[in-house]
């Protein structure tokens, strides 16, 4: 099976991200590019059902390779992505509290340090139909210097240099969203400034901007 082992790791990924609530339903996408091919999620596949063969491998204009199945709706998503972005992995999440946040804010700010993994306060981009350019072109806007975006009244998409990082990028993005949501809730949060961020992400670096353990 052409890239197997990629296949697989998309089928763990995308379990892992349903049973923590950020894919209800069939929603969401998840892919990884390897060289000029990109593997990525089927459409309408419950994850409980998702196979390895299932997923299907493209090249980086749509065509598919080795696909048993339309592909995911946010496919020009994705292809938009790896070709404006050096990245090999992106996760597109319907997460809640992410969701709701966008209909809130236009960026989650720094209210916790662990915002410095994406580079700083996380955009939120401006609505656009699911499926479309427009929401690819916005989505690509809203990645310019940063690994995660947050789409108007839709949901997140965090990129990575391999799937785990997108994983946890969506993870920690999630959590982060519900931290603000909490905060405001109850007042007016204290933010970090822009100096501490940068420290933050200076000493990340060394992770691979990944959060130490």
């Amino acid at each position: 099976m052409l890239l197997g082992e990629v296949r697989e790791e998309i089928v763990d990924t995308c379990r892992r991200l349903s049973a923590a609530g950020l894919l209800p339903g069939t929603s969401g996408n998840v892919s990884v590019r390897v060289g000029d091919r990109v593997a990525v999620t089927p459409s309408g596949v419950d994850y409980s059902e998702l196979t390895a063969d299932l997923v299907g491998v493209h090249a980086l204009d749509g065509t598919p390779v080795d696909a048993p199945l339309q592909p995911t709706s946010e496919l020009p998503l994705h292809l938009a992505v790896y070709a404006a972005k050096e990245t090999s992995a992106i996760v597109h999440t319907h997460s809640t509290a992410a969701t709701v946040l966008s209909t809130l804010v236009d960026e989650l700010p720094p209210i916790h340090y662990m915002i410095a993994q994406y580079g700083g306060p996380v955009r939120v981009t401006p609505y656009a139909t699911y499926g479309t350019q427009e929401l690819a072109d916005n989505t690509v806007e809203g990645l310019r210097e940063s690994t995660a975006c947050i789409l108007g009244n839709h949901g997140t998409v965090t990129i990575g240099a391999d799937l785990r990082t997108a994983r946890t990028g969506s993870e920690y993005l999630e959590w982060l969203s519900e931290l603000y949501l909490r905060a405001v809730s109850a007042g007016t949060p204290r933010l970090l400034d822009a100096e501490e961020i940068a420290r933050v992400a200076e000493r990340l670096s060394g992770y691979g901007q990944t959060p130490p353990r």
